[in-house]
């Protein structure tokens, strides 16, 4: 249906802002940020993982977050 196709598109272009974002983040900061949100690791397990303390990694999440949406605001796109 037409509004299947346009929710679609929609979703294509949120993946590709959000992988824009993410190419310009330092691997450090990405890699947390997938491993967190994509792979929906805890911060204690990732804090384990990469030998960070958990308010560390809990600090550059919220960093992150706060970016993409300043990103997002800057595309066009309110969530």
């Amino acid at each position: 249906s037409p509004d299947d196709t346009a929710c679609r598109l929609e979703e294509q272009e949120l993946l590709r802002i959000l992988n824009a974002f993410l190419e310009k983040l330092p691997a450090q900061k990405r890699i947390l940020f997938v491993r967190r949100y994509w792979f929906g690791e805890t911060s204690a397990e990732i804090a384990k993982k990469y030998g960070y303390s958990e308010t560390k990694v809990r600090s550059v999440l919220f960093r992150t977050r706060k970016k993409l949406q300043k990103f997002l605001n800057g595309k066009g796109v309110h969530l």
